[in-house]
């Protein structure tokens, strides 16, 4: 870009296209800074650069979440392959096992986020992905509830960074407007980790025992593995700056050195402040998003966690038949989030959207829970499959769309992560009460309270 010309990018021979400037946001305190320049980007060079990010990135963040996610909620698919039977695990010990992960988690993930700032993103999670993969393979090898106990803690620990690492640096490569369909990407991981989950864990439960393993233990080898083969993809792969990968053009890279120009001006920069951290710390509308990521949290581990057991247990299905039967709920969880993220994206209606699916889910709470007819009940999972991920997923994007600048947006998130994931200790507890079905009573409660507060937080964005 010529040093005479710095306001105006026009590719040769196209119509240029003004780039959206995106809404104010809440934090970014520098009223008097000057007007951001006009800046205009060929459209056509626009969608070649979304695509090459999508292509090149988007694999990565998803892969690894999804592998995150697999190797965290897995025990539910190792329980019915027979994890408890092994262990002699009680209903409360299965459920503390299932709680203690977050504890480390929840405790881990706002230092995690400041100390990240020190280590290079692709280096940090690299690490993390790597750690991750050891524990959960040495978990195939526990012979004791405390020594279950102990992986679980360590793996919370592992995992305790990964998400508000990985969706500021999407902040650092879409603009607000194109963040909340790459968002939508790492949740329909989630649930196709579930979804991928049951399908190993039937074909493992068919295998039995080999190798002196019983089929619970294969199932966490098999996981820890892939995992572990993703590393050198994500060390090679992630560039710690994505202007300067190497699969772009000096067309593309200048438009990306734009890009970043224009997302500095409205986000903030990226100089570490105290101020910001104490500034995110007194802001009412973090602890409102976090308050509702907590009821969202609640209905995503309570069920999807639990699913299994639930169809195992609760239904009568057998082993094989809940492994299986879990897959497509799971599926439709993930086909729903991108629809709504979609839906969200280009209409600005996150809140609404999320709104209308709630409905549903307290519909299929109601079922699951009154019904004697399997089928029904069996029917009501898919009801509540609807905004299982996408409360989660869109309440996330509203905060790193609306928090400004750099570490005051880290700061939110880590806080919204930290409060949130406590659901992931609580929910466990309720689900092994009775059947694992009077657990989820407190379902329509969260989704009802949770509505209430997205509605007035949505009022006042």
């Amino acid at each position: 870009m010529s040093s005479n010309n710095t306001d105006t990018y026009v590719a040769p021979a196209v119509e240029p296209t003004k780039s959206e400037p995106n809404e104010k946001v809440f934090g970014n305190d520098d009223e008097t800074s000057e007007e951001v320049a006009e800046v205009y980007i060929d459209p056509v060079l626009q969608k070649r650069i979304l695509r090459k990010l999508d292509t090149r990135l988007a694999p990565l963040f998803c892969a690894l979440y999804f592998l995150s996610y697999l190797d965290r909620s897995n025990i539910g698919n190792a329980a019915i392959a027979g994890l408890t039977d092994q262990l002699n695990l009680s209903g409360a010990q299965y459920s503390t096992a299932v709680s203690v992960f977050f504890a480390t988690y929840v405790s881990a993930i706002f230092p995690l986020v400041l100390a990240l700032r020190k280590i290079k993103t692709h280096r940090g999670i690299t690490i993390m992905a790597a750690a991750w993969a050891i524990v959960t393979i040495g978990t195939a090898f526990v012979k004791s509830y405390g020594s279950l106990v102990a992986c679980r803690l360590v793996l919370g620990l592992c995992e305790a960074g990964f998400f508000p690492c990985i969706s500021l640096y999407i902040t650092m490569v879409y603009n607000r407007k194109e963040q909340g369909l790459r968002f939508a990407y790492l949740f329909a991981a989630t649930s196709f980790s579930g979804m991928f989950g049951g399908l190993i864990a039937t074909g493992i439960t068919k295998i039995g025992e080999a190798g002196g393993l019983r089929s619970w233990s294969w199932l966490y080898i098999v996981e820890g593995l892939i995992s572990l083969l993703i590393v050198p993809f994500v060390w090679y792969g992630l560039p710690e700056k994505p202007a300067d990968a190497k699969w772009w053009t000096p067309e593309e890279r200048e438009a990306m050195l734009i890009r970043e120009q224009q997302r500095l001006e409205y986000m903030g920069r990226e100089k570490f402040d105290w101020t910001q951290v104490r500034s995110a710390l007194k802001e009412w509308r973090v602890y409102t998003g976090a308050l509702i990521q907590f009821f969202q949290d609640i209905i995503l581990y309570g069920f999807s966690t639990f699913l299994p057991s639930i169809l195992r247990n609760g239904l009568g299905y057998s082993r094989m038949e809940a492994q299986y039967l879990s897959v497509p709920v799971y599926l439709l969880g993930g086909i729903s989030f991108f629809v709504a993220a979609t839906i969200g994206d280009k209409y600005g209606l996150r809140g609404s959207v999320l709104l209308f699916l709630d409905v549903f889910a307290v519909i299929g709470y109601a079922l699951l829970v009154a019904s004697d007819s399997n089928a029904v009940k069996y029917a009501a999972c898919y009801l509540i499959a609807l905004p299982l991920y996408c409360g989660p997923g869109l309440n996330e994007t509203w905060i790193v769309n609306n928090t400004a600048p750099h570490y005051r947006r880290a700061t939110a998130l880590g806080l919204s992560q930290a409060i949130g994931n406590v659901a992931g200790v609580v929910a466990p507890q309720l689900a092994w009460l009775g059947t694992h079905l009077y657990g989820l009573d407190l379902g329509p409660a969260c989704l009802l309270q949770d509505s209430e507060l997205e509605e007035r937080q949505d009022l006042q964005r």
